[in-house]
């Protein structure tokens, strides 16, 4: 990356992070919004995730892959995360996490039920702001399961406003605000607004927590010895291998804080005694049924909450605060200059986004397109999984034996732990090729650096397959998606640099894996040998015109190859500019791109187009 054209502190945190210098990205959005229900952590005969781990499951059961949360933020490995946690006097459980109807529950397949918002954010996560609407009444998980099965396809879905939760506004806003000091310095304020007439009371708990990664007998990257949190001067002092030491400071009424292990309750979940007294539910059975021996007395373990019980007044609002940093930074007086830098960070996410939407647009305009970005930074999410290990199951864990020659057995390279664009937070949370490559449009205008990063990383050795093909996404990484990453990689190539100035070592690391793809199609997609290229679907996904698993005449994703054959083109051209390969492979293809014009041009004029989607 060059340095920075535009004006501003963020352009100088971007630049400061591409160069490595301060690592501005170490902290970020990162916490997926749900880990249950997904294919990574099914280890099941059939398959079937959404039954494999539901939601039921998330509160008492330790994850293998990652982690979830309300609100949250975590490291780009997924080491230490932090989450809200709320509770309004009325519900059965703590809500820590996302509720929503898994793909055979809803009406219409998978679908959140929950009212939140991205709110605003930066390309360095140096300012973060986000929304939950959380109901006063007790939150209606049971109807919401049982009136969106008892529709049709053909009725409307019955949504969480459609409930009566919200009426006579009852309902608490709960905003979460992070501002960034320093790399590993992180200010956080949690702002609840009681938007109802009367006063009303409501649990908060700030959650600090470890990823498991010690409970499965492996050894290696990414499993480290058991971490440790413990209190110490009055806050969360958080020890751990790879990451070190960093402490979390809280301000404002703090009733106690509890500590507990990031464990399964075993007990509750299969009806098999706890190896230990302290599980992962335990603030649910401490906060709701108050059962003090559910935390541990000696305030240690690997997941703790400060517990703040707020008389919020009618139409009013109560704020905390709280911050999280490196051990290193020996902070006296942690909250000395945090309302100085929470001002100086909004500041420069105003500067930041003046210089980045045009001004050519309404104030409102401005402001849609401001959230907008704000809903994009916040889908980029630790996202985890090793295929190899997760197909042979772990030492204490071992799979059951059709995992061998299931889902996704003939994708074993494939290893995956790394911040991703995801399609959305809760519905598709996991990568999918096409979706990022179209979302890297995007994402060039704001960051540049980062949209190069995710188009190249599929095509990788550890992502693309070895004969070539790319991942689509995990519930079969084999699927078929059309191929546009040569398109946006020409058109990111195009939009991040002026004729004469544009990224062409960027282009040249894409190149030659995308002419690996694109062979892939020539190779293993010609169904016919007509040089009309069949597979996938034609984007319209599951509301399209026509069952994309049936053939139908006439349909035409073959244009697609050609389009692909052209940019390959654009490519070889630029880079020959600077590499003589870059000449030798257009000869190559320039004589197959006029192959695949003729013989599409012959069998449509002959009537024989048959490049159908299979």
């Amino acid at each position: 990356m060059a340095e920075p054209t535009g004006p501003g502190a963020e352009h100088r945190r971007l630049y400061e992070d591409s160069q490595r210098q301060k690592a501005w990205k170490r902290w970020g959005p990162y916490l997926s919004e749900r880990q249950w229900g997904t294919v990574r952590e099914d280890y099941s005969a059939t398959g079937e995730c959404w039954d494999s781990f539901p939601h039921e499951h998330a509160r008492s059961r330790a994850y293998r892959w990652g982690e979830d949360g309300l609100l949250g933020i975590c490291d780009r490995q997924g080491r230490l995360c932090f989450a809200v946690a709320l509770w309004n006097g009325r519900d059965p459980i703590l809500k820590e996490r996302l509720f929503g109807l898994t793909g055979p529950e809803g009406n219409h397949g998978e679908d959140v039920k929950e009212c939140y918002f991205h709110l605003d954010a930066t390309p360095t996560s140096s300012y973060l702001k986000a929304l939950y609407k959380y109901p006063q009444a007790e939150f209606p998980y049971a109807s919401l399961v049982e009136e969106n099965r008892r529709r049709g396809r053909d009725a409307p879905e019955f949504e969480l406003c459609d409930t009566g939760v919200f009426d006579g506004d009852r309902y608490f806003d709960v905003i979460a605000e992070y501002a960034k000091a320093g790399p590993d310095d992180l200010l956080i304020r949690i702002t609840v607004a009681n938007r109802g007439p009367e006063a009303a009371r409501l649990h908060l708990l700030p959650t600090l927590w470890f990823l498991n990664t010690w409970s499965w007998g492996r050894t290696g990257e990414g499993y480290w010895k058991k971490p440790r949190l413990r209190l110490e001067s009055g806050g969360i002092l958080a020890e751990h291998e790879s990451l070190g030491k960093f402490r979390l400071a809280a301000d404002g009424p703090l009733k106690e804080w509890l500590f507990t292990e990031n464990e399964s309750d075993t007990e509750r979940l299969w009806g098999n005694p706890n190896s230990q007294p302290f599980v992962k539910n335990a603030f649910h059975e401490h906060v709701i049924r108050n059962r003090s021996g559910a935390v541990n007395p000696a305030q240690t373990g690997t997941k703790a909450a400060g517990h703040y019980v707020l008389d919020v007044p009618a139409r009013g609002s109560v704020s905390i605060r709280l911050r999280l940093f490196a051990e290193e930074s020996r902070l006296a007086e942690p909250f000395a200059d945090f309302d100085a830098v929470f001002a100086a960070r909004i500041a420069e996410a105003d500067e930041f986004y003046a210089g980045r939407i045009s001004h050519r647009l309404t104030l409102e305009e401005r402001r849609v397109a401001r959230q907008a970005y704000a809903g994009l930074l916040w889908s980029k999410q630790f996202y985890h999984f090793v295929v190899k290990d997760w197909l042979e199951g772990d030492p204490l864990f071992a799979p059951p034996a059709e995992r061998l020659e299931g889902r996704n057995s003939d994708w074993p390279h494939l290893y995956a732990r790394d911040v991703l664009a995801m399609p959305d937070t809760w519905e598709y949370p996991w990568f999918a090729a096409w979706d990022l490559a179209f979302h890297m449009m995007a994402f060039a205008k704001i960051d540049p650096e980062f949209a190069k990063e995710q188009l190249l990383l599929l095509l990788r050795e550890w992502y693309m397959h070895p004969n070539g093909q790319l991942p689509a996404y995990e519930f079969a990484f084999g699927d078929v998606n059309p191929p546009v990453h040569a398109w946006a990689c020409w058109r990111i190539y195009k939009m991040t640099g002026t004729r004469g100035r544009r990224d062409r070592l960027f282009l040249e690391r894409a190149f030659q894996k995308l002419l690996f793809n694109f062979s892939w199609w020539i190779n293993r997609k010609d169904a016919d040998g007509n040089h009309l290229f069949s597979g996938g679907f034609l984007g319209l996904d599951n509301i399209g015109v026509f069952d994309r698993s049936k053939p139908l005449p006439n349909a035409r994703p073959g244009g697609r190859d050609g389009l692909d054959g052209v940019l390959l083109l654009h490519d070889a051209g630029d880079v020959a500019g600077t590499r003589q390969g870059g000449s030798r492979v257009r000869g190559r293809r320039l004589p197959l791109l006029r192959t695949l014009c003729d013989d599409r041009r012959r069998h449509q004029l002959a009537g024989r187009d048959r490049s159908v989607e299979r």
